[in-house]
């Protein structure tokens, strides 16, 4: 496959571009400036994530599209602006897109409220984030255009060790007996692409945890 990443020099980004690379795919690594390094083998590219018709124009050609990006501190509403820039510039190129977003909107399942609106999981000081990703994921909701999936990874995402291994759902966090929601980050990579090689979500969201 042709992958296209948008956000590949970062953590989730690097780890995707990299597994993608591992499987014998073509990647397409976009940055946002000359100085940030993708995995070797990857193909490098500057661009704008939420530039729509840089989005249609870098996308073209490919066979599916991934958005790792993250908006700085204190400019979380950018990362709403991004995804609507990327849904309508994939809408215009014909490529699907899998977003990996925020765990805001999932369900708690020993509340049932969202993972926003439960201090475990979310301090007191990543709420504008949290908030910014429930934004992201209500805009993907509607979008009518566009192929896309949003991934929601666990209350904990990290770097770790690759597995190879995870649990998957759909709109609950997933929790392990002590309560912990969490995952390696490229153990997240992988979930990715194997979404990219066998479609299951289809203008909807899933969620994955560690096995």
């Amino acid at each position: 496959m042709r992958i296209i990443v948008f956000g590949a020099a970062g953590s989730v980004g690097s780890r995707t571009t990299a597994e993608a690379l591992s499987r014998g795919h073509q990647v397409t690594a976009v940055v946002r400036g000359p100085n940030h390094r993708v995995p070797e083998g990857a193909r490098a590219t500057i661009g704008d994530a939420s530039d729509t018709s840089q989005v249609a124009a870098l996308s073209q050609g490919h066979d599916a599209a991934v958005s790792a990006i993250r908006a700085p501190n204190g400019r979380e509403q950018e990362q709403v602006e991004a995804t609507d820039a990327l849904l309508k510039g994939v809408a215009a190129s014909g490529v699907r897109l899998l977003i990996v977003g925020g765990a805001a909107t999932l369900r708690v399942p020993d509340s049932g409220v969202m993972v926003l609106e439960d201090p475990r999981y979310i301090a007191e000081e990543w709420r504008t984030v949290a908030k910014a990703s429930a934004a992201q994921h209500h805009r993907c909701i509607e979008e009518k255009e566009a192929d896309w999936t949003y991934l929601s990874p666990p209350a904990v995402l990290k770097p770790g060790t690759r597995t190879g291994q995870y649990r998957s759902g759909t709109d609950d966090l997933l929790v392990d007996r002590e309560g912990r929601s969490a995952i390696s980050v490229e153990d997240l990579a992988v979930a990715i692409l194997d979404e990219l090689e066998n479609p299951k979500h289809h203008n909807r969201r899933f969620t994955v945890a560690a096995a």
